[in-house]
């Protein structure tokens, strides 16, 4: 079993010194960083755009793993390729054209990938998954950090996973919410590839051992 992609999300960070939290990630054995971006309208809460997105690229070499929690994703891709992103991530609930959607991230340069709120089956990407280059499963209702991981989820990644040896995709899983040191080996175990954890590390007397527990796991 190959250990983790770890991408923490800055959503639970110190937003007051959003530099220091950069610069405690640009130290860690995290490979990527997650962002996530909400509206208020498709998640019941708003955390950032695309100002602190730019402002903070420049703070470091790592991959930006952007989540869009918006409605109307599709009107801003241009705009986060501008800004730096490296892997954009839009919901399914969101879309009424997805594959158009997919196929204009990956044409301007940017990995796709494509989220599942908890309700939402896995067998709805049957007919897109060979397309992605990363399926996202929430493990909590999207929205807010600190919430409890769904048990349901570990099914949903091994259906991910059956899918995509089926398909000959070659789709990552990313889970995100409620991950932690009792549980990550369980949902790497199940099948995923990279593991988004935001109240774990940044709550924890030690962050970078945090990432490192995810890591070795």
């Amino acid at each position: 079993m190959s250990k983790p992609i770890i991408s923490p999300s800055i959503l639970s960070a110190d937003f007051s010194d959003l530099s220091k939290a950069i610069h405690l990630l640009n130290n860690s054995s995290a490979e990527w960083i997650h962002l996530d971006v909400m509206d208020g309208n498709f998640v019941p809460n708003i955390s950032f755009g695309m100002p602190v997105i730019k402002s903070i690229r420049k703070l470091t070499d790592k991959v930006f793993d952007a989540h869009l929690m918006i409605e109307k994703p599709e009107r801003y891709i241009h705009n986060f390729k501008l800004i730096g992103v490296d892997v954009l991530t839009v919901h399914y609930e969101t879309q009424i054209h997805l594959n158009r959607t997919v196929d204009l991230i990956k044409k301007i340069g940017m990995k796709a990938g494509v989220a599942l709120n908890p309700h939402t089956p896995v067998s709805f990407l049957q007919d897109i998954i060979k397309d992605l280059d990363l399926v996202l499963l929430m493990s909590v209702n999207p929205g807010f950090s600190g919430q409890k991981f769904i048990e349901h989820t570990y099914d949903k990644i091994k259906e991910a996973k059956e899918l995509i040896l089926k398909t000959d995709s070659n789709a990552l899983i990313e889970v995100d919410g409620g991950i932690n040191d009792t549980n990550a080996a369980k949902i790497v175990e199940a099948g995923a590839d990279i593991l988004v954890t935001a109240s774990y590390v940044f709550n924890h007397e030690n962050p970078i051992k945090a990432i490192d527990n995810l890591r070795k796991v």
